[in-house]
């Protein structure tokens, strides 16, 4: 299963999530997309439930299917919670980090950004977004990507950097410190449920 390309207001409406992190999504219209949305009271089984989960957690970070469980069973080999692990895996892959760092308003914008080689990592070029980044490790812009529009915007506009990374906006670099701890990563989540709907 590729990428999903498709509408993602619509799909956050669907999951009752912002996966663009900026909430204007759910702002106007806070229910299920199509002629029934507002209406819709269908109860959810456990199956569901689990499912839903999953989905809202893979389209958060914009992973395909098959990445998405690649990286659930490596985090089931790693010492601790198995949901927390997983979870701390996603938010250590590069286009995330440059989205938190604030040199990019959206995942998918980070994304590209990274795609198209504007990102190093510890001086060196990194165009790949499922990288994942150690405690200590750089992240800088290259030199001609320094005075991009979408790059100076970004930055203006965000005024939170989370504290397991620390940020200089003035040469536009910033530092992966620490892993995130549980507490700082989207309490919209509930891994378990993803845990139960893997082990079924």
């Amino acid at each position: 299963m590729s990428r999903y390309t498709g509408p993602s207001w619509k799909l956050s409406r669907r999951l009752g999530i912002s996966l663009s992190g900026t909430g204007k999504e759910l702002e106007k219209r806070p229910y299920a997309p199509g002629q029934h949305g507002p209406n819709q009271r269908k109860k959810l089984t456990e199956y569901g439930l689990q499912l839903q989960e999953k989905q809202k957690l893979r389209h958060t970070y914009g992973v395909n299917e098959r990445q998405f469980r690649t990286l659930f069973d490596k985090a089931g080999k790693m010492q601790g919670k198995h949901g927390e692990n997983f979870m701390i895996l996603l938010e250590t892959r590069l286009d995330n980090i440059v989205y938190r760092l604030g040199l990019a308003r959206t995942r998918r914008g980070a994304r590209q950004l990274v795609n198209h080689g504007h990102v190093m990592v510890d001086g060196k070029r990194v165009d790949i977004p499922s990288y994942r980044l150690k405690a200590g490790q750089e992240i800088s812009l290259r030199e001609k990507s320094q005075n991009l529009d979408v790059v100076n915007e970004s930055i203006e506009v965000n005024n939170f950097v989370p504290e397991y990374l620390s940020f200089n906006a003035d040469n536009k670099v910033g530092t992966f410190v620490r892993n995130p701890e549980r507490g700082e990563l989207s309490a919209e989540i509930n891994e378990a449920l993803i845990v139960e709907f893997y082990s079924r």
